[in-house]
């Protein structure tokens, strides 16, 4: 519109000019209208590059807003994914039972690392090695680490405090168990001819009468969490206190009382099991290793999540 009102201008210039028959006039008129139409057509071609270059540099940055936009997304979107791998998922707490009657469940929320509640205990976790009397590693005990109820835990801490008053600190060789890896153990059991290790562990009992002597059984204390089998270390020394037997003996030589050892081996094992009763413990006497939370909280259930940090996470 503004060129057409500057065009018109100048005709009307051009007319006037005309009408007075000044021949130099009419030239002069002839080069300002010259002059004018080319201000015209300049200002005209310089507002169209301007209108031109203003519409693509707002489409440039209308398209490359769009592409931020999406490469936000796209960033957003991966990092969702990324924590999503990351992340552990626990599975969701169910319960079952058995076919023979027992409350199972995966529930781990009640459980912690002993290494956590404990920092001064040794782990020893025989059932993560083939150092046991099964000779391999053992169906759930995927981390060498040790769990217990926070009940069982929270005296076990109590144990370790009065011990080192003492010299020496605990050293755990199992704590709870997975109902898989005491299926293993029945597995393993009825396999008669599997003894490839029975000069270790069971020399004293013939194989055929692990179950009805109590050694294997198809649930185990330790799978409800608030049971854990160990002995002592002298702190002064680095080294397990001797107590006249090996962890996993099955024969006379684990029973607590037992006394055909000397009289040193003997208290070292009354040490320990004082600690333990003091604490809220109670033993058995076939094992002098093995103790259980007299309130244990879960004494109907038995849980099946894997021996591992994750499943306390």
């Amino acid at each position: 519109m503004k060129s057409i009102k500057l065009l018109s201008i100048t005709l009307s210039l051009l007319i006037c000019l005309t009408a007075c028959g000044s021949k130099e006039s009419s030239t002069e008129a002839e080069m300002t209208t010259t002059e004018v139409t080319t201000e015209v057509t300049t200002e005209a071609t310089t507002e169209a590059i301007t209108e031109a270059t203003t519409e693509v540099a707002t489409e440039a940055t209308t398209e490359k807003s769009k592409d931020d936009s999406k490469d936000k997304k796209n960033t957003s979107t991966d990092a969702e994914e990324d924590k999503s791998v990351s992340e552990p998922v626990r599975e969701e707490p169910t319960t079952a039972i058995s076919s023979d009657g027992y409350r199972l469940s995966n529930d781990s929320s009640d459980f912690v690392l002993i290494s956590d509640a404990v920092p001064d205990a040794v782990l020893e976790i025989r059932y993560y090695t083939d150092y046991n009397f099964v000779g391999e590693q053992i169906d759930g005990y995927e981390e060498p680490v040790a769990l217990l109820t926070t009940e069982a835990a929270t005296q076990l801490k109590a144990v370790n405090d009065e011990l080192e008053e003492q010299g020496y600190c605990i050293k755990i060789y199992d704590a709870y168990r997975p109902q898989m890896a005491v299926d293993n153990f029945v597995e393993w059991a009825e396999d008669i001819d599997d003894t490839k290790i029975k000069d270790y562990f069971y020399p004293e009992v013939d194989k055929t009468n692990l179950f009805s002597q109590g050694y294997i059984a198809k649930h185990s204390g330790h799978s409800r969490g608030s049971t854990v089998d160990l002995t002592i270390v002298d702190m002064s020394t680095g080294k397990d206190v001797d107590m006249g037997g090996t962890f996993d003996y099955f024969g006379q030589l684990s029973h607590s009382d037992y006394t055909g050892i000397t009289e040193e081996q003997y208290a070292n094992r009354m040490i320990l099991r004082n600690a333990m009763t003091n604490h809220g413990f109670k033993a058995i006497t076939t094992e002098w290793w093995h103790f259980s939370l007299i309130n244990e909280p879960y004494p109907d259930t038995y849980f099946t999540f894997p021996v591992s940090s994750k499943s306390v996470e």
